[in-house]
């Protein structure tokens, strides 16, 4: 169950839908590839988010959390291979 309090780092890894979501709300939660520091909470009271807007976000979270989209990047894919 996702919370509040839950880092952003166990957020992504948990819900790897939350990526696109958090970023659609305009909540930074990847830097240089790596998930920022912190908890759902700090990182929405950063960008000015109230109490209600953490509730929802927290709602929305987890109904992802329960019903992930079949895409969890929004269709973006980046295909990568290795170089030698």
């Amino acid at each position: 169950m996702i919370t509040k309090d839950i880092t952003i780092e166990d957020l992504v890894e948990d819900v790897p839908g939350s990526v696109k979501y958090m970023m659609d709300q305009g909540i930074k939660c990847i830097a240089c590839g790596e998930p920022i520091w912190g908890t759902l909470e700090e990182a929405a009271r950063e960008k000015g988010f109230g109490d209600a807007d953490i509730e929802k976000f927290v709602t929305d979270l987890n109904n992802l959390l329960e019903n992930p989209p079949d895409d969890p990047a929004g269709g973006k894919r980046i295909e990568t291979k290795k170089i030698d």
